[in-house]
């Protein structure tokens, strides 16, 4: 487990955004490297609708005549990630109560029943990942959003 873990840090000096992504609670180097190896490292974005396109986390709206229907999320992007988000959205609510997101969704949905939580989580992690694609991209750290404290 050692030398596992000694190769791990080894590789993580060279990676930027997993170490960045890694310096907020509630995401660990394990979902920073997935983060970074199926998303933000070989794709480089243009607005917030691409990334969220691009987990499948874009709702799609059913307009047909008379008939307007919401359907859930397209589905359409990487499953890995999409999965990935939705945990961490769980755990961005208990690890980073005082950031602007989680504000967000307990006046949205906290509220609510179990069946309304479960939706909001989903807009909790499309608004999560628009975040880190922002703290990723230009640096900005979502609002709120406390760092770890690193020891010396």
């Amino acid at each position: 487990m050692r030398a596992i873990e000694a190769t791990q840090r080894q590789e993580l000096k060279g990676q930027a955004e997993v170490q960045l992504l890694s310096r907020l609670r509630a995401i660990g180097v394990s979902s920073a490297w997935v983060l970074t190896k199926e998303l933000f490292g070989w794709r480089r974005f243009d607005n917030r609708r691409q990334v969220g396109a691009s987990v499948g986390l874009t709702p799609t709206p059913y307009d047909s005549g008379n008939s307007q229907r919401e359907q859930g999320i397209g589905k359409s992007g990487n499953k890995r990630v999409r999965w990935l988000l939705v945990e961490l959205s769980w755990r961005w609510l208990r690890l980073q109560p005082d950031s602007e997101l989680t504000h967000w969704f307990e006046r949205r949905f906290a509220s609510g029943g179990k069946r309304m939580r479960r939706i909001g989580i989903v807009a909790l992690a499309r608004r999560l990942v628009v975040a880190l694609w922002r703290y990723v991209q230009h640096g900005q750290i979502p609002a709120g959003a406390t760092l770890k404290t690193m020891p010396a």
